[in-house]
């Protein structure tokens, strides 16, 4: 139940933010229901159905400060994917072998994407589809050095995107660094209400090229954690989605002890690896059986035309992508 505080004494404006401290601290929805709040709260009803007993209880009547606090905590623990399908245009702003965010101009990307988003919409009017730019930011060398994107670069992404409603990921492909400072790196860009995080284990190591790399579901978890706590602490709203790859069984350790029950970060199992469709498909399979990740992504490959660059033959349609089993929430094609 909600704990109930004597608003009386909350006329002045100096104990406003105290009498908002006092109900955040109060007991939250997900210790007090018996069930999970993700995935089911990608339906609003649950959340709606429990305010809806809360309010019918004798004599509740809340006040402008409660109601705030109500607001804000319904907007902080509802997934952006409630609704709502990601697609994304992958790669390095600064390559055009990395994918075909690096071959286009913003302004000419943003328009085939929206295109391409029309035709995802046209399959299922049930749910939207928001834009994204899913930026790599942290590039792996040889040895497992790391080459970091150029702040003004990012930031020329980040605005537009800001300006026309698309989601930004900034993705480290943390080379021979620990998985926990890597993402400590791009943390500060959450301070945009529209950027995201990705991590790639496949460059996790000191040997690029020669070797698949991997992290732990430790690591996993601790960045999980590690990132909602830095939400929290910097006042940052809402939820925002930490994006993991996987196309080899090896490149997350022990997979199943994986967490996924954080509030504030939503995990994304995407996966990737180009080729025909059918190996794509069996990849997408192997990745379902990681039901403690239930939020599934899907990558696709464009054919480059470039010598040595990996592609999917033939491309799936968005048909074929919304009937994988589960649907993924998160799309995007490199």
């Amino acid at each position: 139940m909600l704990m109930l505080i004597n608003f009386s004494v909350l006329f002045s404006t100096e104990n406003a933010d105290t009498a908002i401290l006092d109900l955040l601290s109060a007991p939250k929805m997900s210790e007090t229901l018996e069930y999970p709040i993700f995935p089911l709260m990608y339906f609003t009803e649950n959340l709606d159905q429990y305010r809806m007993k809360e309010e019918s209880s004798p004599y509740w009547v809340p006040s402008d400060i409660e109601l705030a606090v109500h607001l804000q905590e319904k907007f902080d623990t509802t997934s952006i994917l409630l609704n709502t399908d990601i697609l994304a245009y992958y790669g390095h702003p600064l390559s055009r072998n990395m994918g075909i965010l690096g071959t286009l101009p913003i302004e000419e990307l943003d328009a085939r994407l929206s295109a391409l988003a029309e035709e995802y919409e046209k399959l299922d009017d049930s749910r939207n589809v928001q834009k994204a730019f899913y930026v790599i930011y942290g590039t792996v060398w040889p040895k497992g050095d790391i080459g970091i994107l150029r702040d003004d670069v990012l930031l020329r992404y980040i605005e537009y995107a800001l300006e026309h409603n698309i989601l930004v990921f900034v993705d480290h492909q943390i080379g021979r660094f620990d998985p926990i400072d890597s993402l400590s790196k791009i943390l500060p860009y959450l301070r945009y209400p529209n950027v995201h995080l990705a991590l790639d284990p496949e460059w996790r190591t000191d040997k690029p090229m020669e070797e698949i790399g991997s992290v732990t579901a430790a690591e996993l978890n601790e960045a999980q954690r590690v990132m909602e706590h830095y939400m929290i602490e910097n006042r940052i709203p809402g939820e925002r989605l930490l994006v993991i790859h996987q196309f080899n069984s090896r490149m997350i350790q022990n997979r199943e002890q994986v967490k996924t029950d954080f509030e504030r970060v939503r995990l994304v199992h995407c996966a990737d690896g180009f080729g025909h469709p059918a190996i794509k498909r069996e990849s997408y399979r192997a990745n379902s059986w990681a039901a403690n990740m239930p939020v599934k992504g899907f990558k696709l490959f464009y054919n480059s035309g470039r010598a040595g660059s990996g592609y999917d033959n033939p491309l799936m349609t968005p048909a074929d992508v919304l009937n994988l089993d589960p649907r993924p929430y998160v799309i995007m094609y490199q």
